[in-house]
């Protein structure tokens, strides 16, 4: 399946969460943090705001955006005022 988004807004894929800690001990899914940090995919259509490129690794607002599944993997779409920065 191929999205592209429109205006303003950007298709991240996800990172998933680690699944247990340094010392070996696994955390259930009902007690991870939502993963805050993903990979830019696609971006919209105004280049005049959107400020990321496609393979950016970004941090995003806690609670943004539309989840979407595309082949199997979880992907956000989210405006560019969700996005907090580019991981460098």
């Amino acid at each position: 399946m191929n999205i592209k988004p429109l205006g303003d807004r950007i298709l991240v894929k996800m990172k998933e969460s680690e699944t247990k800690t340094a010392s070996g001990i696994i955390i259930p899914q009902t007690a991870q943090e939502k993963t805050q940090t993903g990979v830019v995919v696609a971006v919209g259509t105004d280049a005049d705001v959107i400020k990321v490129k496609v393979g950016d690794e970004i941090m995003y607002d806690k609670y943004a955006g539309t989840q979407v599944k595309i082949d199997g993997a979880e992907h956000l779409i989210v405006k560019m005022s969700d996005i907090l920065a580019v991981i460098e």
